[in-house]
């Protein structure tokens, strides 16, 4: 059931502006945002997905990704549909690009945030990540739930574009404790042609979420001819290093034809490049996603021990003691519980 939106303001004429992420669409009458999913009726913005839920299931931790957030935990993954952004190659188009053409059927089971926690609880999950969508569109259900998981005693995960604005992420920050981040390219043109958005605008984003102290890990899905050159590719690297840190993790993913995208999958030595890049500019924490036999072990930066084993989504090994390297006792970034 629809339910008025926070993050807006009421302009003449029955207009609205929402605040919520970055495009901050002003919405006549009857209209919706870029998002399809926050609806003006009279004057009021109503939320049409909240609690709607498309996507509930248990995964994995590494799974986000998150390689160092509670390895090898359990995870409670939730979706509602809906997406701020209009990328050609999205990964789940059915519900992130779902368009009910005004018809108002929004998709979903009703599901409530003390539902949602609950379960989350009775699964043996130890953090509930907001995901396959965009969370932000959805942010009246993501900011009840993370306040009532992390009253709970669990973690709570963004695997979110970054638009959101400082207003929302303000008020959602006390109970956010990570986001995976998406930084698909280091182009203008390529944000504006490829995904609907501003470059500008997502690295904003990603500063405020350092800035507030959030646990952020960044991830490129690298497309051939796209976002491969090595402007690109040096342009993130360097841009994670300098100004997030270069403790903060980067996971390269292998890109393979979906939705409007249609060229052959990403070659190894692309993901090569990357890893290179990200090496050249002082990165501690890179990693090789969707590629058999890819680098997935996370190892001290120091002594060059492995600190934690991965197969696939499986972790095989811990060797921290106390967040720090078992060998050497060099902290390794991250939030281990």
């Amino acid at each position: 059931m629809p339910q008025e939106a926070l993050c807006f303001e009421r302009l003449p004429q029955q207009a609205v502006r929402c605040s919520l992420c970055r495009h901050r669409c002003t919405i006549p009458e009857g209209r919706r945002g870029i998002c399809r999913v926050r609806e003006n009726r009279g004057g009021t913005l109503y939320s049409l997905a909240a609690g709607l839920l498309v996507a509930e299931q248990v995964d994995p931790i590494e799974k986000k990704p998150l390689f160092h957030l509670l390895p090898g935990s359990r995870c409670y993954s939730v979706a509602s549909v809906g997406c701020n952004f209009r990328c050609l190659h999205c990964q789940n188009a059915g519900i992130a690009q779902y368009d009910d053409q005004g018809s108002g059927q929004i998709p979903g089971r009703s599901v409530t945030p003390e539902q949602t926690v609950s379960t989350a609880l009775q699964a043996g999950c130890r953090s509930i990540a907001f995901t396959y969508t965009e969370p932000t569109v959805w942010f009246e259900y993501t900011l009840k739930t993370a306040t009532l998981a992390a009253a709970a005693g669990l973690y709570t995960i963004f695997v979110t574009n970054g638009y959101i604005t400082p207003e929302a992420l303000g008020m959602i920050t006390p109970v956010l404790h990570a986001a995976n981040i998406d930084l698909k390219g280091f182009s203008d043109v390529f944000y504006r042609r490829v995904c609907g958005a501003r470059l500008d605008q997502v690295l904003e984003g990603i500063r405020d979420y350092r800035r507030r102290g959030i646990w952020i890990e960044i991830t490129t899905l690298v497309i051939p001819g796209e976002n491969d050159d090595q402007q690109q590719l040096d342009g993130i690297a360097r841009f994670i290093a300098q100004e997030l840190g270069p403790d903060t993790p980067w996971h390269i993913s292998r890109y393979f034809p979906q939705y409007k995208m249609q060229q052959p999958a990403t070659p190894r030595q692309s993901l090569d490049r990357a890893f290179e890049a990200g090496t050249r500019a002082g990165l501690h924490y890179i990693y090789e996603g969707n590629l058999s036999n890819g680098r997935e072990q996370t190892i001290c930066p120091a002594c060059g021990q492995t600190v934690i084993s991965r197969s696939g989504y499986s972790v095989t090994g811990i060797n921290l003691k106390d967040g720090a390297c078992a060998r050497c006792g060099r902290q390794i970034a991250g939030v281990w519980g």
